[in-house]
């Protein structure tokens, strides 16, 4: 099998020694990296929640107070409710596709 990823001289191709290298680099620094990475990660899913919780509260809480101040024919708590998880679900997107952006871009910075 090795003979087939070998060139005539009998060395590994160019493309695949540096795919290899950085693999080798990848698996040296994931060991080298303390096990608090694994609740950062944990904590960095209960910030996440907590921003999709907070304006779902909050915009429960005001529908309540408008629908206690104002009856009508539309519920203001409902209405105000989906509008925070929206909003909170939005906020959670953004946050996540942020961070992996910074993830992807540390990540290629490491392998060059």
């Amino acid at each position: 099998m090795t003979k087939k990823l070998q060139g005539r001289d009998g060395l590994l191709q160019p493309k695949l020694r540096r795919q290899l290298a950085a693999k080798v680099d990848q698996k040296i620094k994931a060991r080298g990296k303390p096990r608090s990475e694994m609740w950062l990660g944990i904590g960095m899913m209960g910030l996440i929640g907590w921003s999709v919780v907070v304006p779902t509260l909050l915009g429960s809480a005001l529908g309540i107070w408008i629908d206690s101040r104002h009856p009508g024919q539309y519920s203001w708590t409902l209405m105000l409710l989906i509008f925070g998880l929206f909003m909170g679900c939005l906020n959670a997107w953004h946050w996540v596709g942020r961070e992996n952006r910074d993830m992807n871009d540390e990540q290629e910075n490491s392998g060059e």
